[in-house]
């Protein structure tokens, strides 16, 4: 019988040796890079397919296995989408309940966490995160989405965790917000700039009757008031959004982030 150590370590040179060869192409199935051609996001995950596959993972299985099967560490994928907004892959498929997509993501190596689990129904799990730090029932997942939410995205497999945090409590707590008029709402709306480049500037509108706030190339942040003309961005209620100075309609917007501190001027 051939030992297993040995032949692993013939294929693993055999790699080697191509790519010393110049024959990466033959090895690997697939052509290299040109000299002056490296992209610049190298080492890191492609951004580009960070953010597909965390899109994807809301309801695309095919996509995701396509992704993950060629690239497993991209069942890891995080971004940022604003303001500190994060959301992984296992994070989109937990909060709407696609269960398939986050069996997929596991499998091939995503780390499970508070949130998979209240979704997958594993209560042995939920709850020995409660005991182990009470109070975790309170943290919020991706968007601002609650735990509680979590659990019930997972249907009949999460009742049980359902019930442990309705007997918890607090597992549905969401930041407070106030009213907004309508006369305040529009108030807000606008550009908001503060730099001379193109995308040095802040874009305030109204879609599907929800106020938002995007910066060029980025993706649009729902806003939620807070009170005063001060709003957070979705996900993320840390972050304070300040709007005033003017007579009628706001003359600038301010962001405090905290890292982040600016204000913006209403384009005339």
């Amino acid at each position: 019988m051939s030992n297993p150590n040995r032949r692993s370590f013939l294929i693993d040179l055999t790699v080697v040796s191509g790519v010393m060869a110049g024959t990466a192409t033959h090895v690997f199935g697939q052509s290299g890079t040109s000299e002056g051609s490296v992209p610049d996001w190298l080492p890191q995950q492609d951004p580009a397919l960070v953010k597909e596959v965390v899109g994807a993972s809301h309801g695309n299985v095919k996509r995701v296995t396509e992704l993950v099967e060629r690239q497993p560490a991209l069942a890891n994928a995080a971004v940022d989408w604003g303001f500190g907004d994060w959301e992984s892959a296992l994070g989109a498929a937990s909060h709407v309940g696609n269960r398939p997509i986050a069996e997929l993501l596991l499998a091939h190596g995503a780390r499970p966490d508070l949130f998979s689990a209240a979704m997958l129904g594993q209560v042995e799990v939920v709850k020995a995160f409660v005991s182990a730090r009470p109070g975790t029932q309170r943290i919020l997942g991706p968007h601002g989405i609650t735990l509680m939410a979590h659990a019930r995205a997972g249907g009949a497999a999460s009742v049980e965790v359902v019930k442990f945090l309705e007997n918890v409590g607090d597992a549905d707590h969401r930041p407070p917000t106030q009213p907004l008029a309508p006369a305040e709402r529009a108030a807000v709306v606008g550009e908001y700039t503060f730099g001379p480049r193109a995308q040095d500037r802040f874009v305030v509108d109204v879609q599907n009757d929800v106020l938002g706030i995007e910066r060029p190339g980025h993706t649009r942040r729902m806003l939620f008031h807070a009170g005063g003309l001060v709003f957070f961005p979705s996900g993320v209620p840390s972050v304070r959004i300040a709007f005033g100075g003017g007579e009628g309609t706001a003359a600038q917007l301010t962001l405090a982030n905290p890292d982040v501190f600016l204000t913006a001027k209403r384009r005339a």
